[in-house]
């Protein structure tokens, strides 16, 4: 064991006394999770969205203001004029809006498509126009009702609405999870991408390079058994991923204030697994390529693309059944539903346990390949 302990602590000090080493371990993620965080960041909760509507109010009178109060309460996320960039769909007021409703007129409500704009949002955004005006209408007739035509006025309006209604409705998203968004996204997705590419390009690199330089060679004439080396240098690499993994935490918790929810323990250890994954593949890649650019360019290439299929670069919730079947032949895939299932979508240690279970698979899997084609 002291060994192994000495080779891997051996093969991290000298990948930390490499000055530009820090900027892919600590400099890079961090800055790949503030920004793509912030491109994944949407208004709301992820679990309700609240999208976002252009509004264009050519109406200066009370029903509009009442109209825009009604839209932002059934969940809307209204821009002016000079945020359209941002809109998904646009929402035109009428100039003569309220005084047509007042003079028992029918008035339209336009809903438009903004440019640029996708399709993703627009039933949604149609549907909750739909609940505003529907409410609007209900207050009309109530007030119209109790009080005659001629009392329809801002002030008799606003006080009927202020009134505790009998029933309360209480709608929100179902039948499936909330798609993670801003940095409860991008914080998983580089954890789990960074430490893959720092593991396997680390250990294909050091390792290939020191076979090239007969380093490895020489080890073997040393009292230092095949099963011991190989796990030496696993475990090296292993602590540059427990070193990131808390790196990680630390400042998705303090910097980005991402909750980790009730199992944040579960997070690490299920992180942990991960790394002896990406650190024993790291060893078997630069055990099996000859010349260390090319052992670089296979390892940076495996991690993007198995980055890629696990949902490090979008959600795997919005890809084709196909696509999710594919990935989850991957490690990434099962580290990143892992953390989406803690920290996203609300759930406990128990509701981990096959990616858990697999996780644990792969390190075993990745550890035998390593063992079994390590060459000297």
């Amino acid at each position: 064991m002291k060994r192994i302990l000495l080779i891997g602590h051996h093969d991290v000090w000298m990948f930390l006394k490499v000055k530009s080493s820090y900027i892919w371990l600590v400099i890079m993620p961090l800055a790949f999770i503030y920004f793509i965080g912030m491109a994944f960041k949407g208004p709301g909760d992820p679990a309700n969205p609240r999208p976002s509507v252009l509004i264009e109010n050519h109406d200066t009178n009370f029903l509009s203001q009442i109209l825009l109060e009604k839209l932002d309460s059934a969940g809307m996320n209204i821009l002016a004029e000079d945020k359209k960039d941002e809109a998904e769909r646009g929402i035109r007021i009428p100039a003569n809006f309220t005084e047509s409703v007042l003079n028992k007129e029918q008035s339209e409500i336009e809903f438009f498509k903004t440019s640029d704009s996708g399709d993703q949002s627009a039933a949604m955004i149609q549907m909750r126009l739909l609940r505003a005006v529907i409410s609007i209408n209900s207050d009309l007739i109530q007030l119209a009702s109790d009080k005659g035509p001629d009392s329809i006025t801002e002030e008799n309006l606003r006080e009927l609405q202020s009134q505790k209604l009998p029933v309360q409705l209480d709608s929100k998203f179902a039948g499936r999870n909330p798609v993670p968004s801003g940095y409860e996204h991008s914080l998983p997705a580089n954890m789990v991408m960074f430490i893959m590419i720092n593991l396997l390009v680390f250990g294909g690199a050091s390792v290939s390079q020191e076979r090239t330089s007969g380093v490895i060679r020489r080890m073997a004439a040393y009292p230092v058994t095949r099963f011991q080396l190989i796990m030496g240098k696993v475990y090296g690499r292993f602590l540059l991923g427990v070193f990131q993994v808390v790196l990680f935490m630390l400042a998705g918790r303090f910097i980005f204030g991402v909750q980790f929810g009730s199992e944040p323990v579960v997070i690490f250890f299920g992180l942990l697994l991960f790394a002896w994954v990406a650190a024993s593949l790291g060893v078997l890649i630069g055990s099996l390529i000859t010349g260390e650019e090319k052992t670089i360019g296979i390892c940076v290439a495996t991690s993007m693309v198995m980055g890629a299929l696990g949902g490090c670069w979008w959600p795997m919730e919005i890809v084709s059944d196909t696509m999710k079947t594919v990935g989850h032949l991957t490690p990434t895939a099962w580290a990143m539903a892992l953390m989406h299932q803690l920290i996203s979508f609300g759930g406990g240690a128990g509701d981990v346990v096959t990616e858990v279970g697999v996780l644990l698979g792969f390190a075993v899997s990745a550890n035998v390949l390593a063992a079994k084609f390590f060459k000297y």
